[in-house]
């Protein structure tokens, strides 16, 4: 992969706004690549160990890394920096992606992405000793975005009120919601409206930098697609099982309110342990069929 990753494009060096730009403009000649082309180039990667494939793949989801980065401008640190901790855990990304899973790249590789962000910004906020748990993780990550929900924008301590609910919501403790505010505080929080006053250009507001909730286009189409592989995957493997099988498994076991193992034994006048037995054994046998079929078939989502 590092040989991969030299003949990718070179990451964003120091170069101020002008050199980002010109890294920006530079990505989006890459095309996207469609579903066959992404499988064949991340086969002879996987297999061949093909670097210029695996380069390929890189460059043409740079512009994912970028896309991700800028949600997480407003932790004060470059954004050259983000996107080149970004394009780090897309290398890893690449470097594990098993394309014969049926999924696309960008599913897999933006969790590698983000986690490769957030450490970042973990580490450059250590000077005030942030903590790494997966609590205070999550809490660094989500406690603006919380306090912009109830509008705590007083400078000093969160209202007792306030770090209630935080707490609540995010299921940390009190007084980890305190400590990571005082954390954080460096001057207070202000209205998101306010202007920033050392924008170069006089104009935006802190807004325009926080890392927004909301689902990313990216993701939101990544997760239909793997939602319409499941479904199909399933609906496949269930044509392994009889008439029976399937009626029994689907009343046990893939409906909101199941049916009782006495329900099914009056519909087919056995026991229940007989119920109880054809549902496990049809359990089995879908799980076997799911298993061979995502090993021979090429589930490719359509482009």
């Amino acid at each position: 992969m590092a040989q991969a990753a030299k003949r990718a494009i070179s990451i964003p060096a120091s170069g101020g706004e002008a050199g980002l730009n010109r890294y920006l403009a530079e990505i989006k000649k890459f095309p996207i690549l469609a579903p066959e082309e992404e499988y064949m180039l991340a086969k002879r990667w996987r297999e061949h160990n093909d670097t210029d494939a695996a380069a390929k793949l890189v460059n043409s989801h740079l512009r994912l890394v970028a896309k991700i980065a800028m949600g997480y401008r407003g932790y004060g640190l470059p954004v050259s920096d983000l996107i080149s901790e970004g394009n780090v855990g897309l290398m890893q990304g690449v470097k594990k992606f098993e394309p014969d899973r049926g999924f696309r790249l960008a599913t897999y590789a933006m969790w590698w992405i983000r986690a490769s962000i957030q450490e970042f910004i973990l580490r450059a906020w250590s000077l005030v000793k942030m903590g790494t748990t997966a609590n205070q993780k999550k809490l660094f990550f989500n406690l603006r975005r919380m306090k912009n929900q109830i509008n705590a924008f007083d400078e000093g301590d969160l209202k007792p009120a306030d770090v209630t609910k935080i707490a609540t919501d995010l299921g940390v403790s009190e007084e980890e919601v305190v400590s990571m505010n005082r954390r954080m505080g460096m001057g207070g929080d202000t209205s998101l409206n306010a202007p920033l006053r050392s924008s170069e250009d006089g104009e935006g507001q802190w807004q325009d930098f926080l890392v927004s909730d909301e689902p990313l286009q990216d993701e939101i189409i990544a997760d239909e697609e793997e939602r319409q592989v499941r479904h199909e995957l399933l609906a496949n493997a269930m044509e392994s099982l009889n008439e029976r099988e399937r009626h029994i498994l689907t009343e046990r076991r893939l409906v909101d309110e199941p049916q009782t193992l006495e329900d099914l034994s009056q519909v087919y006048g056995v026991s229940r342990e007989r119920i109880r037995q054809i549902e496990v054994r049809a359990f089995e046998k879908l799980q076997a069929a799911l298993i061979r079929l995502a090993g021979e078939q090429r589930l490719l989502p359509a482009a």
